[in-house]
């Protein structure tokens, strides 16, 4: 079972296709905030467990989410269009039966009421180094940030990242717990 439902409303959100915020090219400054981006705490780590019982030597995997940062652009009275870049660290836990990993995560605008107004799931493929671990950074282009007309300032709306877990991997995120397979390294 998803832990959020996916609710549309119109919107989209893209990672392909030319971006047309380039840090580079455009220097204007904004007409207003970008929206606040974040991962959401619960939802920025994930465990991956093999058996009935979350202790070290039955994790496969771990993801944790480490980074977050957007940059929009304002034009005219249109939509905003953002860009989010996530910095992501993966572990191979003593149950991994494998050297490549597949992680599903989402992107959410929200208005800062929580209301969610559209979500994306996305993949990333951590490929382990020799100790285990790997680091990757992705960047979502093209997402759209709903305004009626130019007074509605970006600053009511949110980006929200997380991982798409499972009830219990919830849970164990809840209750505080994790594992850290570079600790000590």
């Amino acid at each position: 079972m998803r832990v959020f439902a996916v609710l549309a409303a119109g919107l989209f959100i893209a990672s392909c296709g030319s971006n047309p915020l380039s840090r580079a090219l455009d220097t204007r400054q904004n007409a207003g905030p970008c929206p606040p981006v974040s991962a959401l705490y619960e939802a920025s780590r994930i465990v991956e467990v093999v058996g009935d019982e979350p202790v070290f030597t039955n994790i496969a995997y771990t993801g944790e989410i480490t980074g977050v940062e957007l940059i929009c652009r304002y034009v005219d009275d249109r939509p905003l269009r953002a860009e989010v870049e996530i910095d992501f660290a993966f572990g191979k836990g003593p149950k991994a039966d494998s050297n490549r990993h597949s992680y599903t995560y989402w992107v959410a605008v929200t208005r800062r009421s929580s209301k969610v107004l559209a979500k994306e799931y996305f993949t990333v493929d951590a490929t382990y180094d020799s100790r285990g671990i790997d680091g990757r950074k992705e960047i979502i282009q093209d997402i759209v940030i709903p305004r009626a007309d130019d007074t509605i300032s970006g600053a009511n709306f949110e980006v929200v990242v997380g991982f798409d877990l499972t009830d219990d991997q919830l849970a164990f995120n809840r209750e505080g717990r994790r594992f850290r397979l570079d600790a000590g390294s």
